[in-house]
């Protein structure tokens, strides 16, 4: 298993609706994939459930989020039917935020696709992130739950990967620098950025560089200091960079390098220089040159789709390319969709390029990993 998270601290650059379709382009290569919802807006689950139906699942987790133990032993009858059915991440996180021990029962993932689950998201995640910060400093002194509240995402991961075997975990984060991103994206195999072409881009990058050398002077400091048997709960490496995407980006119909307008074109060069300045090449070394200055997947999803075209794909819980094809399609979307249904379908091609161009990467890794 390897585990992927998507990470980018601006908002607004079309990170959930990348590592959807990324998953869905996995799954449909083939490769069993699991997407977990760890951004507290949940937004990612909304392409599996609709509110009603993530409702139901939330409001029977409601009294657990409030104190665990409490209603484990108030529901004892019914909690082991409860915790193996779907449930969001932070259930599967409360046991070590409430210092308890988990249920023997891992809860089943939520089916979207032939290959692809997912784990739900919940809003109140944030509780668990305070608990993060509250217990970091006693992971330097080897506190097992401590660790285990640092490591338990990774572990989850490999719990599911070995259970339904998953080939890779996709994770969807917060735009946030906080300590839940942290552990999130330490303790992953890689991660890549969504990027749009414009200065928050660079920006992004240069703060996204600085976070990683904080995170890994913290990281390499506890592997110091924890023994054999407790650093088994870390991975073995510290998290690489996969690369970047600009993805939905505005094209430029006139002759130019990419189809980008001069403005967006002006930015876009200058990502390479920006990751090679902040981004160690400790955490990048596996990458090419050509991998540095390239997109993962070139210019593959670099270009719009259009509002209409993603509304549908979350409408209709399906990815882009399969909305055309839907049953249930309303009879005010029909016409507009059926008229642009190549406009649909072409994009499966594109993103099936963009997830192929990641597992070279991400199998670039594994060499370098020895």
């Amino acid at each position: 298993m390897k585990s992927i998270a998507v990470f980018n601290n601006k908002g607004g650059v079309g990170k959930t609706t990348l590592t959807y379709h990324l998953g869905c382009a996995l799954a449909e290569l083939g490769h069993k994939t699991l997407l977990v919802d760890l951004d507290p807006q949940s937004n990612l689950t909304l392409f599996g459930l609709d509110p009603e139906k993530l409702h139901d699942i939330w409001q029977v987790e409601d009294a657990f989020i409030d104190d665990f133990v409490d209603a484990r032993d108030q529901q004892s009858a019914d909690f082991e039917e409860i915790a193996s059915d779907v449930r969001s991440i932070h259930f599967l996180l409360k046991p070590t935020e409430d210092g308890a021990d988990p249920p023997e029962s891992l809860a089943k993932p939520l089916e979207l696709l032939d290959n692809l689950g997912m784990i739900p998201g919940r809003l109140s995640i944030h509780t668990y992130e305070d608990k993060i910060a509250s217990r970091w400093s006693d992971v330097y002194g080897g506190d097992l739950l401590a660790i285990r509240t640092v490591t338990d995402i990774r572990n989850f991961c490999e719990k599911y990967a070995k259970e339904y075997a998953y080939d890779y975990v996709v994770i969807d984060t917060s735009p946030s620098f906080g300590i839940l991103n942290k552990v999130i994206i330490s303790t992953v195999d890689g991660f890549l950025i969504p990027c749009m072409p414009d200065m928050f881009t660079l920006y992004g990058i240069q703060n996204i560089g600085k976070s990683l050398k904080g995170w890994k002077r913290d990281f390499d400091t506890i592997f110091n200091l924890l023994s054999d048997a407790k650093l088994r709960y870390f991975p073995k490496n510290f998290v690489s960079f996969l690369g970047f995407t600009i993805f939905n980006a505005s094209r430029y119909r006139r002759s130019s390098e990419r189809n980008l307008s001069k403005a967006h074109h002006n930015y876009a060069k200058q990502i390479r220089a920006t990751i090679e300045e902040h981004i160690d090449v400790d955490h990048r070394k596996q990458l090419t040159a050509a991998q540095l200055e390239d997109p993962i997947g070139g210019t593959a999803i670099m270009h719009s789709y259009s509002r209409l075209v993603l509304a549908m794909s979350r409408k209709y819980r399906t990815p882009i390319w399969k909305v055309a094809g839907c049953e249930n399609l309303e009879k005010e979307d029909r016409n507009t969709i059926l008229h642009n249904r190549q406009l649909y379908e072409n994009t499966q091609t594109e993103f099936h390029i963009f997830a192929k161009d990641l597992l070279t990467r991400l199998g670039q890794l594994e060499v370098d990993n020895g």
